[in-house]
């Protein structure tokens, strides 16, 4: 069982993904380009995936806020949850991890009061181009006592969080934007969060929300939060089961949100599987034809991407819970049209699937899309353009018409074979789309595919056990 500290290399000021996981088989793998990826064979066996990367994170943030030891067994060990437990570290936490054992892999997390540090005053946080960290961080650090800069790449800059900073101040966060406002970089005057009332438009970023209940735990002043609008509700949920998991206790009526203040306890929580994950196997069992059991998953499962299950199903590949997990059996698609409010991560995966479909999809409700590591409605527009698919772009969607489906009639096209190298935007989520369509679309190549480290490290020796000839 191996057990170390997190400070080398994540702990570095900008540490940079391994791309060690890219596989090659019989296809050619480097740090620039991953493909041509296999047409032609079906997806088939069993696969364990990962734990949830927002799960991961909340635990991570409860334990920063509870200044409480804790170790969390199944978390995902990812860029992004790498970079969040080097903050922890910067911030005074000694951080363990346990890797290789038959329990899986453990993180032990100890605050500066537990492991004898003495709790710094003043550091520099950085997120890459972690979404989640950022606004999390942002929450938490305005209750945490020192000044602290918090910072990403060009692109998280770019990502607004003026909703979130707005709801803080009206708290007493003293937080500077130094460069735009409502954007990173900034400087977090920490302890200055004081609680009390404000309101919240978490229409673009579930996520505000979240920071905002899981910060209003420690705060002098009982907070209370009443939001406007709010998307993505799923996540909320998350969050919410994690605060009561630590000890913590919040009371919804309506819009409005009563946080009982208390500092998180527990010693151990375990993170389940993260069905952001789990949909790129099922995808690519419902594209081919195969079958695909992915063990150990819930059913019952509160993260907002579960719902994709049912979206499968609902384009006509088989879905079985059993005692061992999920069996998906993939056959013909039928299109559909899909409101993805619940569940933005999952659009580029079922626009990947949407060529290949009778019919028209339509998928709405996901402007916010815009707003994440790429502008990945543009993005998936483009690149599924590049290779032949029709796309038509929406101000809050996709409509992609089955030109490949199998049961159109001969007449129609069937997906050309020229080689393409697809761009993959700096987006894990879209080379991990990217990647089925060239299940069955010949000739497609991804640039950067080590992006995918960013949730899912293994993705491409999971990918290509399953698609093994």
């Amino acid at each position: 069982m191996a057990s170390h500290s997190t400070s080398d290399p994540v702990a570095s000021e900008k540490p940079v993904a391994s791309t060690d996981t890219v596989a090659s088989t019989d296809t050619v793998a480097t740090e620039d380009t991953y493909g041509p990826v296999p047409t032609g064979r079906t997806a088939s066996g069993s696969i364990r995936l990962p734990g949830s990367k927002s799960i991961t994170q909340r635990y991570f943030t409860l334990s920063l806020l509870g200044r409480r030891a804790l170790t969390i067994r199944g978390p995902l060990l990812s860029e992004d949850t790498r970079f969040f437990l080097a903050a922890m570290e910067t911030l005074g936490f000694r951080v363990r991890i346990e890797e290789g054992s038959a329990a899986g892999v453990a993180v032990h997390l100890e605050p500066p009061e537990a492991s004898r540090r003495e709790a710094p005053k003043t550091g520099d946080i950085w997120c890459g181009a972690g979404g989640t960290m950022f606004r999390f961080m942002t929450a938490a650090l305005s209750a945490v006592p020192g000044t602290w800069t918090l910072d990403g790449i060009p692109r998280l800059r770019e990502r607004p969080i003026a909703p979130l900073i707005s709801a803080l101040r009206q708290l007493g966060a003293r937080i500077d934007c130094l460069d735009h406002e409502g954007h990173a970089p900034m400087r977090i005057h920490g302890g200055s969060l004081r609680g009390g009332a404000c309101t919240l438009d978490a229409g673009a970023s579930s996520q505000y929300l979240s920071a905002l209940l899981m910060a209003g735990l420690v705060t002098p002043e009982s907070t209370r939060v009443t939001v406007s609008s709010l998307t993505s509700e799923p996540y909320v949920h998350l969050t919410l089961d994690a605060i009561r998991e630590l000890g913590g206790e919040v009371r919804q009526d309506g819009p409005e949100y009563r946080i009982h203040r208390a500092r998180p306890t527990g010693d151990t929580v375990t993170v389940e599987a993260d069905f952001s994950a789990v949909a790129y196997p099922a995808a690519a069992a419902a594209l081919t034809g195969g079958q695909v059991l992915i063990r150990d998953v819930r059913e019952t499962s509160r993260q907002g991407d579960r719902g994709f299950v049912d979206v499968l199903a609902r384009m006509g590949a088989e879905v079985a819970w059993t005692d061992a997990g999920l069996r998906i059996r993939g056959g013909e698609l039928n299109a559909i049209e899909a409101d993805l409010e619940s569940m933005p991560d999952q659009v580029p995966t079922l626009a990947a699937l949407a060529p290949f479909a009778r019919g028209t999809t339509r998928i709405v409700n996901v402007p916010n899309l815009r707003l994440k590591e790429s502008d990945r409605l543009a993005a998936m527009t483009q690149e599924l353009q590049r290779v032949g698919a029709e796309v038509e772009e929406l101000r809050d969607g996709l409509v992609i018409p089955g030109i490949w489906a199998d049961r159109n009639p001969p007449s129609r096209p069937v997906p050309p074979n020229r080689p393409v190298t697809v761009d993959t935007h700096g987006d894990h989520r879209i080379a991990m789309a990217m990647a089925l369509v060239g299940l069955r679309r010949p000739g497609i190549s991804l640039a950067e595919p080590q992006v995918v480290a960013k949730s899912y490290p293994e993705f491409w020796r999971d990918f290509e056990e399953l698609i093994q000839p």
